[in-house]
């Protein structure tokens, strides 16, 4: 089974993300839950880790004087100019503010991927948002368009 982080972290999300706190399981069980589903060790690390070095940005007024985002070279390779274009999309329509388009950018760029593709992407903001304090709003605006997505892919 060829995965790579992000399946694992989709894995989780989907299936942890509406679990309390109190019924989620402790790490080493949920090793064991991704080993037993197929996922490799090294995988699971790697996106265990990745959750931990999530940046949690501070509530913060938006800074809607910002100035235009450059892209470096390294992000330029992982992010197409249709992923960078629904950043821009995302930030203008005030889903993402600054701090946390850094953090997505900072994630996606933490998956060691070649590149990653658009509704890759979606699912990196939204697990971002999902950790974000304060924006609740974002994350339900943002999860509505994933799973919209979704459906129309099923039908």
């Amino acid at each position: 089974m060829k995965e790579n982080i992000l399946d694992v972290l989709l894995y989780l999300f989907e299936n942890y993300i509406d679990t309390e706190e109190s019924q989620k399981p402790d790490k080493d069980t949920l090793e064991l839950e991704l080993e037993r589903v197929g996922f490799q060790e090294l995988e699971i690390h790697k996106a265990l880790e990745w959750l931990e070095n999530m940046t949690v940005v501070g509530e913060r007024p938006l800074n809607r004087d910002a100035s235009m985002r450059v892209f470096s070279d390294k992000e330029v390779e992982r992010l197409d100019v249709e992923c960078r274009g629904y950043l821009l999309f995302l930030e203008q329509v005030g889903v993402l503010d600054v701090e946390t388009r850094e953090v997505v950018i900072e994630r996606v760029l933490a998956l060691e991927t070649d590149e990653i593709d658009l509704d890759q992407l979606k699912w990196v903001v939204l697990m971002v948002l999902f950790y974000q304090p304060g924006r609740e709003v974002a994350f339900a605006w943002m999860e509505d368009l994933v799973f919209e997505d979704m459906e129309a892919v099923i039908h």
